[in-house]
């Protein structure tokens, strides 16, 4: 059988002056900018695949193997590599800001 609980209290939210400061502070960071850890988990593995990209097209230009098409894919890897560190640190200076 199902135990009822004896005081009969449904779950209500406390009010904003009995949360802890600090959870307060994290739960009015992640609405103002929600999804923040995600993104920057996206920012981190766009830039680690860039960066196996480059190394991987790097040793073709050292090997001189059909440039023509290795010299645009290098650039496009250095390219995506460079546009994940600029979101990382513009998302770390609006993260600082508030």
């Amino acid at each position: 059988m199902l135990q009822q609980n004896s005081n009969n209290q449904k779950n209500t939210p406390k009010p904003a002056s009995q949360i802890n400061s600090e959870t307060y502070a994290r739960l009015k960071a992640e609405a103002a900018s929600p999804y923040r850890g995600l993104r920057k988990f996206i920012y981190i593995s766009c830039a680690a695949s860039g960066f196996i990209g480059a190394f991987v097209f790097f040793f073709q230009i050292i090997a001189g193997r059909d440039l023509d098409r290795t010299l645009p894919n290098f650039a496009l890897q250095m390219g995506v590599i460079a546009l994940m560190v600029f979101l990382w640190q513009w998302e770390t200076r609006q993260e600082q800001q508030k």
